[in-house]
């Protein structure tokens, strides 16, 4: 082996990390808009530019992190003590394990959300919640949660995780106003629907 090709061999074994660490640098706005252009060029039309942002900006961020792990990997800098320094600041902020998780399932289900053309704001729907359901159009489909304006005017912000795993029906013509006899008929069955379960109980 010639003294060239020993010394080239000699300066990568050194410095390989290094020359990695400057690829991924110079190439790093060009690798983060590469998940975000593959995600977004699959989706179908119709969908509103502000989506698309919060959406591109998500998967920005996840390549982001992805790549900064490698790179941490590359320089030998153990993830697990990075992770436990993560879960004491999350203690130490009081949100813990649980809402981590819900934080995660959140951003996941909005992503899942985002390739559904069917549920789109503008769009009536109506969630299944067991005997239990909840209509409104939808106004706003956040990282967090999907933004529901009721009937009533009210604004019910409904977690893109529950969304997600509850039944949801798009309807096609949004629902009419209750009557007030409808009402007054609704709120007599709710009554004696609990005064049954009261009588149950105390038998």
């Amino acid at each position: 082996m010639s003294t060239v090709s020993q010394e080239w061999l000699v300066f990568t074994q050194d410095y390989y990390k290094w020359f990695i660490t400057v690829l991924v640098l110079v190439f790093y706005p060009m690798l983060r808009r590469i998940p975000g252009k593959i995600f977004l060029r699959g989706m179908k039309a119709g969908i509103s530019p502000h989506r698309k942002q919060r959406a591109r900006l998500l998967l920005n961020t996840i390549t982001s992190i992805i790549l900064i792990c490698l790179l941490l990997m590359l320089w030998g800098i153990e993830l697990r003590g990075l992770l436990v320094v993560g879960s004491s600041m999350f203690a130490l902020l009081g949100v813990a394990l649980f809402a981590g998780w819900s934080l995660l399932s959140n951003l996941t289900s909005f992503l899942i959300l985002f390739t559904q053309n069917d549920c789109r704001v503008g769009r009536w729907v109506r969630v299944v919640d067991g005997a239990n359901f909840l209509e409104g159009e939808i106004t706003e489909m956040g990282f967090m949660n999907v933004q529901l304006r009721s009937l009533d005017g009210d604004l019910v912000l409904y977690p893109n995780n529950l969304f997600m795993t509850r039944p949801v029906i798009v309807l096609k013509v949004p629902p009419q106003p209750k009557t007030e006899n409808e009402a007054v008929e609704n709120k007599e069955a709710v009554t004696a629907t609990e005064a049954e379960d009261l009588d149950k109980k105390v038998v």
